[in-house]
């Protein structure tokens, strides 16, 4: 098959460059059309085109916001292989279509490609794991392996600021453009060396450790029995921790949800929402009555919140999310 007829996309946070990464370590398809975006930016097989006979495979983007993209490209007489943890709607079946689906909370598609290979590049996807917040069960997998304390923590750093590279209201929020990182991650067969060696890392470092010191004094703007609520400035910055931050608030009040607010250009909000830690469960159902809104149950958000939505989106959160 011709390079040209072959197309990776994935998203382009740690858990979507992770999975592709043990994929194409696999399966090297060295000439494929990448085609990525920002963490929020999941739409991304409408990019595709007009195309037909072509091998797609599609990682870590919701099966249910891509629906009617996806039944085009196999009409088509594309083939298409699919592996994602978010919420996915209704089945698509198809003779073209592989797919690899698993919304369970404690799910990510690094995992899903990592059970799918074997286990052949498992450093990878506990990384990704760490990155999709995750920590327990990547650790647990580390703790398996026999793993040091040392290289848990370089595994945790890889994931934690790929996923941090994901976060922006645009792509030229991003440190490195995800296809970039993605082409650099995949030099690599070790993470151990990727942690090493990579100025690409060392750049992510930098520049997270300078971000996060904004946010040191950040405070709660409300409170209810089950949750926490913050705002984050209209910054470059901020448009770039809101989702490391999010999954910091959780880790640090692991029975609480959390609600990340963040203005926009247009004066709607991006608004991110984990389920407490405890549960991993609620966040999408909540999302999901929200236009724009989505993601997985753990984990999920509202791309564009008018304003005018706000306090009926934080009445419905203090309700969703009861004290445990």
């Amino acid at each position: 098959m011709a390079a040209q007829d072959r197309i990776d996309v994935f998203n382009g946070d740690a858990d979507g460059i992770c999975a592709l990464h043990q994929l194409r370590l696999h399966a090297p398809r060295p000439d494929a059309r990448l085609i990525t975006g920002p963490k929020r930016d999941i739409a991304l097989l409408e990019r595709i085109g007009a195309v037909s006979g072509q091998r797609i495979t599609v990682l870590d983007i919701s099966l249910d916001r891509n629906r009617d993209a996806l039944i085009r490209l196999l009409a088509r007489g594309n083939r298409v292989f699919y592996a994602d943890h978010h919420f996915s709607g209704q089945a698509v079946v198809h003779d073209l279509l592989e797919t690899h689906l698993d919304p369970a909370p404690d799910a990510c598609t690094s995992l899903i490609v990592d059970r799918l290979l074997a286990g052949a590049h498992c450093l990878w996807a506990i990384a990704g794991a760490f990155g999709d917040n995750l920590d327990e069960n990547a650790r647990q997998y580390a703790r398996s392996l026999g793993l040091a304390a040392r290289q848990q923590e370089m595994l945790a750093e890889i994931g934690l600021l790929l996923n941090y590279n994901g976060y922006g209201l645009s792509e030229g929020d991003l440190l490195i453009p995800p296809a970039e990182l993605f082409r650099e991650v995949h030099r690599f067969d070790d993470p151990f060396a990727f942690h090493r060696r990579s100025g690409h890392l060392d750049r992510l470092r930098r520049n997270y450790a300078a971000d996060m010191a904004r946010a040191a004094d950040l405070r709660p703007e409300s409170t209810t029995g089950g949750g926490r609520v913050f705002r984050l400035p209209a910054t470059a910055w901020a448009n770039r921790t809101v989702g490391v931050i999010a999954n910091e608030l959780s880790r640090e009040q692991p029975a609480l949800a959390h609600a990340i607010l963040l203005t926009r250009p247009d004066n709607s909000l991006r608004v991110s929402v984990r389920a407490p830690l405890a549960t991993g469960q609620g966040a999408d159902e909540l999302c999901r009555r929200y236009a724009s809104g989505g993601g997985r149950s753990a984990a999920a958000g509202i791309d564009r919140l008018p304003m005018a939505e706000l306090a009926a989106f934080l009445a419905d959160f203090a309700r969703h999310f009861p004290p445990l």
